[in-house]
């Protein structure tokens, strides 16, 4: 008899009813198997089938909204509304649909980047990996970023590539909702019934197995820095394609213009670090106050974190883990201003702000530039320009970075974005970096090790397809044989 497991609700800490599976290494072995038959099958599919298929998914989910969000709710605690029924129902909705749309582009502008050289009679295009993508969803997005759900998903899909989906442990009957729905949609659109399998849970030695199969044509992560350097290097002994997304500080520059308003900048930087019990990718951690106006402005964020309720984080775990990081922040030289404490019931954590002068910042680099998971900043006080750029060059590969310039600061912006645009994907101004566009122009994504590479995005259709494809060329092959868009 498999093992099996059981989920908690965050809000009271109690375990959930449910059961749930952990897959063995021979039924990975079987749906590694299984999964070869399938991307033979999608080689020969009409795009427009595969498009098919993507909207069905999005329609069987729309049809069990109330369910799967409510699900969702209980196993993560996340708001019901406006958070799981709406934003983020709808993220996963409108992604599944314009990978639809995709899929089924035969055009010459699509992500299959058909070229046709008629001196020569050679052709060139993209298409599928000839592989299963190995889909791994992360704790924080149930639905949006699901491994049977979300945008690699969906991006796999439209490429014309088999999927085996793993569920998070965290939130498996919701898992099991999304994977249903999937399920039914296969049928509806007459597909490979292997075109997608889903695993609720499986060993970490058996996952890692998994990645370096040669059945395996990719795998898709989102989620820690630990995790995603295990998977990239099980994917790099074995030449696997790896779509790693990874944990980034999100830093903010705030130049003397937008500490001239401490209130306003408080409100808004204070307001991403809580959002979401400081459980997204985005998070701007770290905040660079540039002057002598960082006093008052740490005087008002101090007033922001500790008005804000206590986040409910999505596991116990992440509450000793939370409180392990801030206990090294402190003893690397950090003051605690307030916050710093587990809350009861269920797994509640205090918002938390932390403050350290620049000099030590750059002293203690490695042990105080770390994600803090969960609601929690650092301020940093930078004496001037000079050491905030020296703060700057040294910060790793980040999703995003932010300068904020007031009402405008030329000169502070332009040194800034010289040092950081080269470290991050996506570099803002004057807005906090939380909120992720799904617009074609969007890049969630930047250096290592935020992700395993910077030509990565996460999100934005058709970019994020590329990911999980492979560049094909036909030489003297005869129309008749050729893909339509290269005849």
């Amino acid at each position: 008899m498999s093992e099996t497991f059981h989920a908690f609700n965050p809000s009271t800490g109690a375990a959930l009813a449910a059961e749930h599976p952990i897959v063995s290494w021979p039924e990975l072995d079987a749906m590694a198997a299984a999964s070869m038959d399938a991307a033979a099958a999608l080689a020969d599919t009409d795009p427009a089938r595969i498009a098919a298929f993507l909207r069905a998914c999005a329609d069987r989910l729309d049809a069990d909204r109330s369910r799967i969000a409510a699900t969702a709710h209980e196993e993560t605690a996340l708001p019901l509304e406006p958070r799981l029924a709406q934003v983020e129902f709808d993220r996963m909705l409108g992604q599944l649909r314009q990978a639809a749309d995709a899929a089924g582009d035969v055009g010459p502008t699509s992500w299959r980047c058909p070229m046709i050289d008629e001196a020569t009679n050679i052709r060139s295009d993209r298409g599928p990996l000839g592989g299963a993508v190995f889909s791994i969803g992360p704790n924080n997005f149930p639905l949006a970023f699901h491994g049977v759900s979300g945008g690699d998903f969906a991006a796999a899909i439209a490429a014309g590539n088999p999927v085996i989906a793993k569920g998070h442990p965290l939130h498996p009957s919701t898992g099991r909702l999304l994977a249903d729905a999937v399920t039914a949609a296969i049928v509806d659109a007459g597909l490979h019934p292997a075109t997608v399998q889903y695993v609720a849970h499986c060993e970490p030695e058996d996952g890692l197995r998994l990645i370096a199969d040669p059945r395996i044509a990719a795998v898709a992560f989102t989620g820690s820095r630990a995790a995603g350097l295990a998977i990239k290097a099980a994917a790099d002994a074995s030449g696997t394609i790896a779509s790693l997304e990874m944990s980034s500080l999100n830093p903010v520059f705030a130049l003397p213009g937008a500490l001239a308003d401490p209130a306003s900048l408080a409100e808004a930087w204070a307001g991403s670090v809580t959002l979401g019990a400081g459980q997204f990718c985005t998070k701007p951690g770290v905040l660079v106050a540039i002057g002598a106006g960082a006093d008052a402005f740490i005087d008002a964020a101090c007033r922001r974190f500790e008005a804000a309720a206590p986040g409910i984080l999505l596991a116990r775990d992440g509450i000793a883990s939370l409180a392990i990081g801030i206990a090294a922040v402190e003893s690397s030289g950090a003051v605690r201003r307030c916050g710093g404490h587990a809350v009861e019931p269920g797994f509640r954590f205090e918002p938390t702000l932390l403050t350290v002068d620049g000099a030590t910042f750059l002293d203690r680099f490695e042990d105080l530039a770390t994600e803090l998971f969960g609601p929690a900043g650092l301020v940093v006080k930078a004496t001037d320009l000079d050491e905030a750029l020296t703060i700057a060059r040294r910060l790793e590969g980040q999703l995003t970075a932010t300068i904020c310039t007031g009402s405008g600061d030329d000169a502070g912006w332009n040194a800034l974005a010289s040092v950081l645009r080269s470290r991050c994907g996506r570099l803002l101004e004057n807005k906090m970096p939380t909120g992720v566009a799904v617009v074609p122009s969007m890049v969630h994504g930047g250096p290592y090790p935020a992700t395993g590479h910077p030509g990565f995005t996460a999100v934005g259709v058709p970019a994020s397809i590329a990911r999980f494809t492979q560049a094909r060329c036909w030489d003297g092959v005869a129309p008749s044989r050729l893909p339509d868009w290269l005849v």
